[in-house]
Parts: structure tokens; C-alpha cells; sequence
């Protein structure tokens, strides 16, 4: 989940026969994927639960919820900036808000996370929560749930279901950011980066359709494009996509962004699949998918929209446990920004 940022795309979703198809197979899967919620800790995960809140702060789905699509309908680069945000906070010290933290030297300091956005909507959320439930609600939480609800704005119904309990951590260092995969990572790289925070090939292919959406910076293109002043195509972008992309970052050293999603950059659709089959993925991370044989094969599977619907939200849930904080561990925050001073 590389820098992004949202920009102009299709209109898959709307008009005639085709429109009213699409959400009703959009309905089927969102009732699937969020009919098992309820109450109660779950077996394969103590500490975390579904409806952790339901005594101690019951409005927090619906505040979060609230804020969230207001600011979304107002900036529709939200969705991506949340869910990187998210993805980034989970993979550094695991799903502990770290990456919120204002301290020197910091997590969102580091060179990967300094086009990381959205935690303005974060502390619009924290201040509302607070309000209603004074020092219960954890700002790892927050986020998780901040993150499920953007890009769940199109649907106006929820993707996944989100576990919550986590509590917020006290430690944010940029030197612990290695961890996040690089763009420029080839497939034993980016598979080893997911196996060291306990994810899998699955969840490598389905959580890299996060790419559907938002923008990726120039830097992050160009060496695919140019070597020096020369130019030098990458043997695994189509040609006439990478001519598309030069026109964005004429120069090894151009500044911009580009579309992580040429197609439909503002929708959160399986598109992305179809790209990298095509040899349209923006970044080298997206291309090496197609460079070992299962994860080609999965590449191929989620092109079906249901599907990849499907695997993404149970790889965000699965993402959403790593390494987190429960129980008497780590603090709830009364800023998000900072650690409680007592």
C-alpha cells in the first residue's frame, strides 16, 4: 500500500441494468462478509472482540461511521490516505496507533511515511469520541474502524467487520519502519515483508488490491521508466501504459504523482487485477505478483469482484490482529497524537 492519494475515475456503479446488478451482487457479498458479527471475544484471537464497546461506549461505530463519510464525501482522496494509513500502522510495531505519534524521530518522519496522510480525520474522530465516552476508546481502534469506513463510503454498507480492543502503544521510531515492503520489492521480498507480520501469500495478493485505489508518487515509478537521462522501460510494463505514465514524470527526477488505478482511481473495485495481468501495475511490487505462479493464479481469482471482495476483508481482518495490544497492555489515549502524561 503504497503512497495514494484519489483522482478521478469511472462510473462503474452507476446507471441502467448494469448499475442495479452490480449493487445487488454488491449487497449479497457485504451481508455475507458482516452477517456473523456480534458480541463476545473471539477464539482465535482473545483480547479482541466484535462489539468490544457495546456497554462501554455504544456509539462509537455510528461516531466513527458519522465523521468519516462526512469527510470522505468532502475528499475523496480520503479512502486511500486511511487505508494506507492503517496498513502502515500495522505493519510497524502492529496495529498500535504508533504511527500517530508526534514525537522526535517518529514513525510518520521516516522516508515511507511522509506521504502518509488523514490524521487530521482521526483527531476529528477522537475529539467526538471523547466526548461521548471519556478514556475508553483507543485511538488503534479509531483508526482500524476510520479506515473500514472510507473505503466502505461508495457501498454505504460495511466491507469487513472490524475487531476492536486494541489498545494504543507508547513507542514510535522511525528506525522501526523497516519493516513496511518497498514499491520497488521484487515477490520474495514483498511475500517475506508479509511473513515476518504473520501474513500469507493470500493475504499479500488480496491486501496489494488496495493499489484499486489512490496515487503513487513519481519517485516510486521512475525507476521503472528511466535509467540516468535514458530512457529504460521496465521489460514488465506494457509500452504503451509506461508512455502514459512518462507523460505524468517525464523525468527520472520529475516531481507528481500518478494513478495507482489508470482505469477507475476513485472506486474501490478488482480493477487492479486486471491491470497487473495486463501489465498495467503501476509500481514493480504490483508486476511481481505475476512472477511466481501462485500468486499470478490468485492475481487471475480476484479479478472477479466478489472475490476479491471477499479476500480482502478477511485479509484486513487478519491484518487488523498483528501484533496488537489488549488487556492491561499499552494505554488508551486521550490525544492521539500524543502519550497520556500519567
Amino acid at each position: 500500500m503504497v503512497g495514494r492519494q484519489q483522482a478521478a475515475g469511472g462510473s462503474r456503479w452507476r446507471g441502467g441494468g448494469g448499475a442495479a446488478a452490480a449493487w445487488w451482487w454488491v449487497a449479497v457479498v457485504l451481508g455475507h462478509l458482516v452477517a456473523p458479527a456480534r458480541a463476545g471475544l473471539l477464539e482465535t484471537n482473545p483480547g479482541l472482540a466484535y462489539n468490544f464497546y457495546q456497554k462501554s461506549c455504544p456509539s462509537v461505530d455510528s461516531i466513527v461511521r458519522s465523521v468519516t463519510w462526512a469527510q470522505v464525501a468532502a475528499n475523496p482522496a480520503l479512502p486511500a490516505r486511511l487505508l494506507r494509513l492503517h496498513f502502515h500502522d500495522c505493519f510497524v510495531k502492529g496495529c498500535d496507533a504508533s504511527i500517530l505519534l508526534d514525537n522526535a524521530q517518529s514513525e510518520k518522519t521516516a522516508g515511507p511515511n511522509q506521504s502518509v496522510g488523514g490524521y487530521e480525520v482521526i483527531d476529528a474522530i477522537k475529539a467526538q469520541v471523547e466526548q461521548a465516552c471519556p478514556g475508553v476508546v483507543s485511538c488503534a481502534d479509531i483508526l482500524a474502524l476510520a479506515a473500514r469506513d472510507a473505503v466502505s463510503y461508495q457501498f454505504k454498507a460495511s466491507l469487513w467487520q472490524v475487531e476492536t480492543g486494541r489498545r494504543d502503544g507508547t513507542v514510535s521510531l522511525a528506525s522501526n519502519t523497516g519493516a513496511l515492503p518497498s514499491p520497488f520489492a521484487g515477490f520474495a521480498g514483498l511475500l517475506a515483508s508479509f511473513q515476518n507480520r504473520g501474513l500469507n501469500l493470500t493475504d499479500l495478493v488480496a491486501l496489494s488490491g488496495a493499489h484499486t485505489i489512490g496515487v503513487a508518487s513519481c519517485s516510486s515509478v521512475t525507476p521503472r521508466l528511466y535509467q540516468g537521462n535514458a530512457t529504460s522501460v521496465d521489460p514488465l510494463l506494457d509500452a504503451a501504459y509506461a508512455r502514459a505514465l512518462m507523460s505524468s514524470c517525464p523525468s527520472a527526477a520529475a516531481p507528481g504523482t500518478v494513478n495507482l488505478d489508470g482505469g477507475t482511481a476513485l472506486k474501490f473495485d478488482s480493477s487492479y487485477f486486471t491491470n497487473v495481468l495486463n501489465k498495467q501495475g503501476t509500481l514493480a511490487s504490483d508486476a511481481a505478483l505475476t512472477q511466481n505462479a501462485a500468486a499470478a493464479q490468485m492475481v487471475q481469482d480476484l479479478t472477479n469482484p466478489i472475490k476479491f471482495y471477499a479476500a480482502f476483508s478477511m485479509s484486513m481482518k487478519k491484518m487488523g490482529r498483528v501484533e496488537v495490544l489488549t488487556g492491561t497492555s499499552g494505554q488508551i489515549r486521550k490525544q492521539c497524537r500524543q502519550v497520556n502524561s500519567s
